[in-house]
């Protein structure tokens, strides 16, 4: 009988490296926990759904197009892209979800014994993509709950290839100003790649928050990721984007796996960016009623609360935050726990409707004060 030698055949950073496992599809969820309905409050998801101009590409979608590949490089959805931004269609990058992205940027600067610099308590993806790659990532702690500009500058080496930022950061939701993104760009002087994760760029309304696409007119090493899954609502569709200098763009695109993006997400995607329904600002509304109404709420239940930009907060719970996972399932109501994210005892909570909301506080009130602590 043949013996497989995985020791042999697998580099030791991917046998060492830990798999995220997703959670069930929702129906194996409702019966594990017990519940009829589940709220989905832990992905950052739009309640709203995608715009109707998207809805109805997806609707009227011909079966018999299942049969034809799509766009390889979704030519119609970077000339877009383009059109909006002012730059040329071939800065523009498009992957399967901003993950594929992320991991096309690692593949096409880094190599094994190179090291990334980011925050430790940030998106997950960029951490992991490095560490299964054989790249170090170097993880410095947040500044008041901000990427520490500094701190980060001082962990650079002759081996760093890239800095990735998440502006707005998720969990926390602070941001760099512009005035701190150019100076962390000047300090770097196209020595590094900088990588700014601007996933939730929809959902800031603060005036001094930047646009980083203008950006890489000047600075050329600066690479800029957005998505359609959190304003635009087709997560499901998986689809993402960067916007790059046109050098770095060509090299980006040598790491590229075409066909990866179906032609439903590109189309979809494309209605996105044409919708004028007013899709974004009924998102806007209902983020900031929600917000107002979980603070006000959780002020009264004395948690406290990390709440800046995007469509979430985190809440400090008095105790374990996956016991009070299973515990707010059990009452149909799904969110984050933290201690993923370096987090311990504390949850992430989309803001969803106002039935949503309610829903939420009503289950962790009944968490928190069956014994006292979650």
């Amino acid at each position: 009988m043949t013996t497989l030698n995985l020791d042999r055949l697998v580099p030791a950073y991917v046998r060492e490296f830990e798999p995220y496992i997703p959670s069930k599809p929702d129906h194996e969820l409702k019966k594990l926990y017990g519940c009829e309905r589940l709220y989905r409050l832990n992905n950052n998801e739009n309640p709203l759904g995608p715009p109707p101009a998207a809805q109805e590409v997806i609707r009227r979608f011909p079966p018999p197009r299942g049969a034809v590949y799509p766009s390889g490089d979704s030519y119609d959805l970077r000339q877009e892209i383009a059109r909006l931004h002012g730059i040329d269609p071939d800065q523009v990058i498009v992957g399967n979800g901003a993950n594929e992205v992320i991991a096309f940027v690692v593949k096409a600067f880094c190599q094994p014994g190179d090291n990334i610099v980011t925050a430790d308590k940030t998106f997950a993806v960029y951490e992991w993509v490095a560490t299964f790659s054989g790249i170090e990532a170097r993880l410095v702690p947040l500044k008041d709950e901000r990427f520490d500009d500094r701190g980060m500058l001082a962990r650079i080496d002759d081996r760093t290839k890239a800095l990735f930022v998440c502006n707005p950061n998720n969990p926390t939701g602070t941001y760099w100003t512009k005035d701190t993104l150019r100076e962390f760009l000047d300090a770097i002087d196209g020595r590094q790649m900088v990588i700014l994760d601007e996933a939730y760029f929809e959902f800031v309304e603060a005036g001094d928050y930047p646009n980083g696409i203008p950006l890489i007119r000047e600075h050329p090493n600066l690479i800029v990721f957005r998505t359609f899954s959190k304003m635009y609502g087709i997560a499901g569709l998986r689809i993402g984007y960067l916007v790059a200098d046109p050098s770095a763009a060509d090299m980006i695109r040598r790491t590229c796996i075409v066909y990866s993006v179906n032609a439903i997400a590109q189309e979809a995607a494309l209605a996105c960016l044409r919708d004028d329904t007013g899709h974004i600002a009924r998102t806007r509304a209902l983020v900031r009623e929600g917000r107002a109404y979980l603070l006000e709420e959780l002020a009264g239940m004395k948690l406290p609360v990390i709440a800046h930009e995007g469509n979430f907060l985190i809440v400090k719970l008095p105790g374990s935050d996956t016991l009070a996972y299973r515990k707010l399932m059990r009452e149909g109501v799904m969110i984050r726990p933290m201690t993923s994210f370096r987090y311990p005892n504390h949850i992430r909570v989309t803001i969803s409707t106002r039935e949503a909301m309610e829903a939420f506080i009503a289950a962790l009130k009944k968490t928190l004060g069956t014994s006292g602590t979650a």
